[in-house]
């Protein structure tokens, strides 16, 4: 029996038995240790050995039988003959392996970590709320229970989850509850939106319109469009159509950009990580070996266990699909059935702005719009803390949206007014993308799930049994005019509003290029004669071309070929910089430490491998370099943006003698050589002092340190890995985020051959076997060969237990 990596000892003594019983708070809320550590009902009870037990259950709801099947992965297998029973028994199977993970984002996500960590958690759900996040969840949840179909799923779903719940007791709980001492509550619909709200945030959310305002102010215009243009000119777009777009597209009259006269004394959220991206591409029958298409598609997002997906296969009235799902969600996100695969990418479109309000005054009850005084609303946001009494929030709205900061939240320094206008709060039906997708036969099919999506904006790769291979780029895209949505927009004009969305049918897409492929991995979208303007805080720079210079060289490639393409960690950006970086030292005067870099840096093959030296050395060099140039931009007192590190490699090429290459804490007037050389020493010396400390050689999965957090930050239930790649690479990984989901899918007419593997297990539970019984086989670039068939009867003898589900007797 596998015993949890706890470090708690249980002392069992009758003068503890009060002190054991007892909720304390030393800081941080520590649950009745009586009742976690009992071994009747404590974390002793979540210990689970790799056997499963077949069973029988009655549940609440079916119309029908449902058969359940667990592979060896511990892989569920639904076989259902009604819709609604499919998704009851997707919601219950999911949170018997993934409740309180399930209910734990969707906490987060609408603002309700201090009811269970307590006032440590204010601020960031104080942050949920303001930025709108119930908000938007309740308008999707209309949205969602206004389509029949739509409800149907969410219904189900949400009851097959609550039928899980109400069969727990206190010693069947997960172990997470026990430990912060609290239980799981009814799901709901409302949750289920949360959660894609909750990836909305995760995606959609790339903006530095404040920041940019900050840098016009202090740099001017010619600066600006020098170091942040809106393409940034990296060839290989996602689609490239010149002059063959062949539609006329909407326009409109330029708007006059209200840039505040002051500095926006404001400090911006932390944003998502340059790391959450993703790779997808199909390759067309005409270059593989099998004469069929091939899918791939690696997701990169912050690693976690449990982990964010959890893969299960669907088998009903028209449907037999699998691959990752939500845990939280209906249907599957990325995968495919008897026909059709598909995979998403973010599309990296900016689609937030801040709007400039004037109150009337600063009872914020009017806003001007036009030169009228418009009535402002008033949402009251009631947080729960544990251990201290409720607190009440009120976030005022405008038809923009809500005004994020206040002189009561981070805005005190700060005498303007900003709405925040987020796409995620209109109405949307994603669901019922999903749920399309996973029926769809062809490119007809995918087409139409995909008229029904609007966020988080995503890149849909799609390969089909018939040879057909497609991209489309998807979301709720407003038409922006020349630099709108880069700065703040004057509030009191509705002609600075969004005015128009970008018509469906002419969002960037292509199906069948001659080139044979398809692929994005978060790249500028379109070539320069696309017609609408698109622009975005980052586009990726590296990964993209490196995925297509080996896609246009091979031929006859085979699912293991673009598995080693997903696993591959050849650093172009290095391969574009060490060069000039190298010339530009003087390796005749290095000696010690310094010279033993430069051999190694000379060496480098540009890999970076678990035991790659030269990949650690240039890390440290190019953390240290690129800070170093672009130190006017770190500002204690106003937030800035800092250039992307291809355009700091470009100008290096460039533009040498640039003046921003002049260190501005230095006397002398240095030039990109110096800046070169005294990054170079900078990164000696942190190499140097990293191997004192740990005694050891700088190996790059050493260097690097990566881990696999629980979401707890929990040290007991988290893993260090060795793993090559880094961000930038195809192999995306780096110390926290990666490849979340790695799915290889051959489109053979004889039948579907799929793969897939995520950093993780299928069990929520730290005491299951498979609660990590994937992370190896992740970290060593293996996969699991799915079983997918339609038929039951068909799993006999590759099963790891039956779960019949019948419907409870009246």
């Amino acid at each position: 029996m596998k015993i949890i990596k706890v470090g708690l000892a249980l002392v069992v003594t009758v003068s503890l038995v009060y002190f054991l019983n007892t909720s304390h708070n030393f800081g941080s809320p520590i649950p009745p240790l009586g009742k976690f550590l009992s071994p009747f009902q404590g974390f002793w009870q979540n210990a689970q050995t790799s056997s499963q037990n077949s069973e029988t259950l009655s549940i609440p709801g079916l119309k029908d039988k449902v058969t359940i099947v667990y592979d060896s992965a511990l892989i569920p297998h639904i076989y259902a003959n009604h819709d609604e029973d499919l998704f009851l028994a997707q919601g219950y199977i999911t949170a018997k392996n993934r409740l309180w993970q399930m209910e734990f984002q969707t906490h987060a996500a609408g603002g309700r970590i201090s009811e269970v960590i307590g006032k440590a958690a204010l601020d960031f759900d104080r942050t949920q709320r303001r930025l709108g996040m119930g908000y938007a969840a309740e308008v999707s949840v209309k949205s969602m229970e206004s389509n029949p179909t739509a409800k149907l799923m969410v219904d189900s779903y949400t009851q097959g989850i609550n039928a899980y719940i109400q069969s727990l007791d206190e010693s069947s709980l997960p172990i997470e509850y026990k430990l912060l001492g609290y239980e799981p509550e009814p799901w709901t619909n409302l949750k289920s939106a949360y959660l894609l709200k909750y990836m909305a945030k995760t995606l959609n959310t790339g903006e530095r319109d404040l920041e940019m305002t900050n840098a016009l102010k202090l740099f001017g215009k010619e600066t600006i469009e020098l170091l942040f243009p809106d393409n940034e000119g990296v060839a290989d777009p996602i689609v490239d159509r010149t002059n063959q777009w062949g539609f006329k597209p909407t326009t409109l009259d330029s708007v006059q950009l209200a840039v505040p006269q002051q500095l926006v004394n404001i400090m911006p959220f932390e944003k998502s990580p340059p790391d959450v991206g993703s790779n997808n591409w199909a390759v067309g029958g005409s270059k593989t070996a099998s004469g069929s298409p091939i899918l791939c598609n690696d997701p990169h997002l912050e690693l976690n266990l449990p982990s964010i997906w959890y893969i299960i296969h669907l088998s009903g009235p028209g449907i037999n699909s699998m691959g990752a799902s939500l845990p939280g969600s209906p249907s599957i996100i990325s995968g495919f059935n008897d026909s059709i695969a598909w995979g998403v990418t973010n599309a990296q479109r900016d689609l937030v702005d801040w709007f400039k309000i004037e109150f009337k005054d600063n009872a914020k009850k009017e806003y001007k719009l036009d030169g009228s005084w418009v009535a402002a609303k008033k949402r009251v946001e009631e947080i729960k803390v544990k251990g201290a009494p409720i607190f009440y929030d009120t976030v005022t709205y405008t038809h923009q949206g809500p005004i994020v900061f206040d002189s009561s939240f981070h805005g005190a320094n700060e005498k303007s007014h900003f709405a925040y206008r987020w796409i995620a709060h209109d109405p949307s039906e994603e669901v019922m993308t999903f749920y399309k997708l996973n029926r769809a036969k062809n490119h007809a099919d995918y087409m139409e799930a995909l008229n029904h999506y609007s966020s988080p904006a995503q890149n849909f790769v799609f390969a089909c049994v018939n040879g057909d291979i497609a991209m489309r780029i998807q979301g709720k895209y407003p038409v922006r005019r020349k630099n709108e949505g880069k700065f703040i927009l004057d509030g009191t004009k509705s002609s600075s509003d969004w005015q128009a969305f970008i018509p469906s049918d002419q969002n960037v897409m292509d199906k069948n290029p001659a080139r044979g492929f398809v692929s994005s991995a978060n790249q500028f979208p379109a070539d320069a004669t696309y017609p609408y303007y698109v622009q975005a805080s980052n586009w990726e720079a590296y990964r993209n071309r490196r995925i297509n210079q080996v896609l246009r060289e091979l031929n006859k490639c085979t699912p293991q070929d673009l598995m080693n393409l997903q696993l591959d960690n050849f650093n172009l950006k290095a391969s574009e910089s060490l060069p000039t970086f190298l010339t530009n030292l003087d390796s005749t005067s290095f000696t010690g430490d310094a010279l033993e870099a430069y051999k190694i840096l000379k060496a480098w093959d540009y890999k970076n491998e678990i035991d790659s030296e030269g990949a650690s050395y240039y890390e440290a060099w190019i953390r240290a370099f690129v800070p170093m140039v672009w130190d006017e931009f770190s500002n204690d007192k106003v937030a800035l943006p800092w250039p992307s590190t291809y355009l700091t490699i470009k100008l290096m090429k460039e533009q040498p003698a640039l003046a921003f290459f002049d260190i501005k804490s230095t006397p002398e007037k240095e030039t990109v050589k110096e800046v070169i050389q005294k990054s170079f020493a900078d990164a000696v010396e942190v190499i140097a002092k990293w191997k004192k400390e740990k005694n050891a050689n700088p190996r790059w999965a050493s260097y690097k340190d990566a881990v696999v957090n629980h979401l707890l930050k929990q040290k007991a239930f988290s893993y260090n890995i060795e793993h090559g790649g880094n961000s930038s690479i195809v192999n995306a990984h780096s110390k926290t985020h990666g490849p979340s989901w790695r799915m290889v899918v051959s489109l053979e007419k004889a039948g579907i051959n799929a793969w897939g593997v995520y950093p993780g297990g299928q069990s929520g539970n730290p005491g299951s076997p498979y609660y990590n019984n994937l992370l190896n086989l992740w970290t060593q670039g293996k996969y699991v060969k799915f079983t997918f068939t339609s038929e039951s009867e068909k799993m006999k003898g590759k099963e790891l237990a039956i779960i019949t589900l019948k419907p409870a007797s009246k």
